[in-house]
């Protein structure tokens, strides 16, 4: 697979996971966020990489197209990067409203941010030699990075996000050198901060993924499924129209695929007309629940969603990511994702 290359080309409706798997519990404490590690030195490095390895090969198993790293290595989809920068205290905490819905311990900026050396480099090019598939790799975009903080230094959340969005660019082009053939951002401040993300969110994201010949994946959701999350979205009333706010946005932007949350949410489909010409990567997959899908269920979601999207630039996934749930059932939901996307797939190619 060569840097850049698109790998959807040769496999109708691809099938990738949005980010996190959950961590053995050797490595990590399982079912929860920010898991403390159970190991620490040396035993800690090669925990992580054997931890990596069997997120690879279970991937592989489960007939998982496009390989992540499962976040392995990684306590948190967003501190774990910010820790390796330069500008932030990690010992001086603040108590900050994290997406409006809970507060949090936060580290605080205190002076200007840079990136000492690379942050997910090395973990890239391990996981670049597991496998032969295409393998994509999850950071956090700029708007969600400064909701994760306390801003002791630049007080201007834009001024913040653009030099994040120079620091994620740095990132990302030394990934995709590394062989990360589809590098995403994480942004679900998208679903929350609609004035900001207007008014310089996108732009910021644009300037993230600015040079890159890797497919560039922006994945808005309603969250992982924890209670803070699952007691907001059942404020959200029967329709969850969120996405209408960014939707045409990021249909004008540079950005490739667009990846959102739908299965067992409240989303109408058809808000993925919006994305009309983009690739879609689909949420088939609940990551609040523990009830495995069915293969039918995963074919019922994507069936959906093709009067809006040709089957050509679909991609079957999870709405999140799945730290908080037990392994052996985010592995299975690996499994009905992998079986649903083939019914439907077999589906087309008969019809």
């Amino acid at each position: 697979m060569t840097v850049g290359a698109t790998p959807t080309v040769n496999t109708l409706l691809p099938t990738s996971i949005v980010g996190s798997l959950p961590k053995p519990s050797w490595l990590a404490k399982p079912e929860i966020l920010w898991a403390p590690w159970e190991l620490e030195g040396d035993a800690l490095v090669e925990g992580k990489q054997d931890a990596l390895r069997s997120a690879v090969q279970e991937q592989q198993r489960r007939g998982i197209d496009i390989v992540s790293d499962g976040e392995q290595t990684r306590q948190h989809f967003v501190t774990t990067f910010i820790e390796h920068l330069d500008g932030v205290d990690f010992e001086r905490r603040e108590t900050v409203r994290i997406r409006n819905r809970y507060d949090a311990s936060v580290p605080t900026v205190v002076g200007a941010v840079s990136r000492r050396a690379p942050v997910f480099v090395e973990d890239a090019r391990f996981l670049r030699q597991q496998t032969d598939q295409p393998i994509k790799w999850a950071l956090p975009g700029p708007m969600t990075m400064i909701d994760t903080l306390y801003d002791g230094h630049y007080k201007s959340r834009e001024q913040l996000a653009w030099e994040f969005a120079t620091i994620l660019n740095e990132e990302a082009r030394e990934l995709e050198a590394a062989g990360v053939d589809v590098i995403q951002f994480d942004e679900p401040s998208f679903n929350v901060f609609f004035d900001e993300m207007r008014d310089w969110g996108v732009a910021a994201l644009e300037r993230a993924t600015e040079g890159l010949r890797a497919e560039t994946v922006v994945h808005i959701c309603y969250g992982y499924g924890i209670k803070a999350n699952t007691d907001w979205k059942a404020t959200l009333g029967a329709e969850w129209r969120q996405y209408e706010e960014s939707f045409p946005l990021l249909q004008r932007s540079s950005i490739d695929t667009v990846s959102l949350e739908s299965h067992r949410s409240n989303v109408p489909i058809e808000l993925i007309e919006l994305l009309r010409g983009k690739r879609v990567m689909l949420g088939a997959i609940d990551v609040a629940s523990e009830e495995i899908e069915t293969p039918e269920e995963v074919a019922g979601t994507l069936r959906k969603a093709l009067e809006f999207v040709d089957a050509d630039k679909l991609v079957p996934s999870t709405n999140c990511g799945m730290a908080p749930l037990p392994r052996a059932v985010a592995y299975d939901k690996l499994s009905a994702l992998r079986a649903g996307a083939a019914l439907l797939r077999e589906e087309l190619v008969a019809g």
